[in-house]
């Protein structure tokens, strides 16, 4: 049944997503200075890399606020603070998050909007859900490499990329220094992270 949006709880939703993207955003900004500090760069850019795909996702919630745009949104809320040391432990936070969003948040708020009438919100809520869900694999497979120390080492033949200049290496563990641009151990990438392979 189709609803003011002023009075919506679409538009308070649209507001939560927005704010919880914006951190999450935030939150893997600070994960990759924490896994550059560990000399894990390859690991930092994959932060980054999810971190602006969160922004994105910020966005496109924002875009949909615009007919409230000159007004002030009061919402109340839960966010994570994910404070590890251990940079696992960190992606193990992350991939939660991301499934708590994926399972159960924006299903939830999908379902809401669809309810009051609100269907291009409605089919954000479900995409972006699906996003997330690629984002919690994603980090709980980093995070398991690292707890099983098969980032860099492999008990069979693998291949990792340099993330510097692209150098590809086979064998059972990624060298500790590129033997082509001399960059250390943590810009290697192991071969199922590697975007645009051929």
């Amino acid at each position: 049944m189709a609803c003011d949006f002023l009075q919506s709880r679409t538009k308070e939703n649209l507001m939560r997503a927005f704010a919880g993207e914006s951190q999450a955003r935030n939150r893997y900004t600070i994960g990759a200075e924490k896994a550059e500090k560990a000399g894990m760069y390859a690991v930092s850019d994959i932060f980054r890399y999810t971190a602006e795909q969160e922004r994105a996702h910020a966005e496109r919630f924002y875009h949909l606020l615009k007919e409230v745009s000159g007004q002030t949104i009061q919402i109340d809320g839960t966010y994570p603070v994910d404070q590890q040391d251990i940079l696992a432990d960190l992606l193990r936070a992350a991939e939660h998050n991301e499934r708590e969003e994926y399972e159960e948040v924006y299903q939830k708020f999908g379902d809401e909007a669809k309810e009051e009438g609100f269907l291009e919100a409605a089919s954000a809520f479900y995409q972006i859900a699906q996003i997330e869900h690629i984002h919690q694999e994603r980090f709980g497979k980093l995070a398991q490499m690292l707890e099983n120390h098969t980032y860099y080492e492999r008990e069979e033949v693998s291949t990792w990329m340099c993330t510097n200049c692209g150098y590809i290496h086979e064998g059972k563990q990624a060298p500790k220094v590129c033997p082509v641009c001399r960059h250390e151990q943590g810009y290697f990438l192991p071969e199922e992270f590697v975007p645009y392979k051929g």
